[in-house]
C-alpha cells in the first residue's frame, strides 16, 4: 500500500535561493547516517547561507525513502568571513 508523503519544514531565513543540495536514503544503514551527510555538507560549504530545510518521508509495502533538502543562498566571500 502505498503511503502520501510526510514532510518536516525548518524555515531559517524566509526569502528567495539561489542554491538546492538533495540527500536521499532508502538503505536502512544510509538512512542512519543521512543527517551526518547532511551535517558535514553544511560544515564544509560555510559560503552557504542556509534559509530552508525540508524532511520527506515517502513509503510503499517493501521502501522507505528519506529526502533532506537543504535550500540556501551563496554568500560571497567577503561575506563569509
Amino acid at each position: 500500500m502505498l503511503q502520501g508523503p510526510a514532510e518536516g519544514r525548518v524555515v531559517l531565513r524566509p526569502g528567495a535561493f539561489d542554491g538546492v543540495k538533495v540527500f536521499t536514503a532508502t538503505m536502512f544503514a544510509d538512512r542512519g547516517v543521512l543527517g551526518e551527510k547532511v551535517t558535514n555538507w553544511i560544515a564544509e560549504h560555510p559560503e552557504n547561507q542556509l534559509t530552508e530545510i525540508i524532511v520527506t518521508q515517502s513509503s510503499d509495502a517493501s521502501f522507505h525513502c528519506i529526502a533532506i533538502s537543504v535550500f540556501y543562498r551563496q554568500m560571497n566571500r567577503k561575506q563569509a568571513s
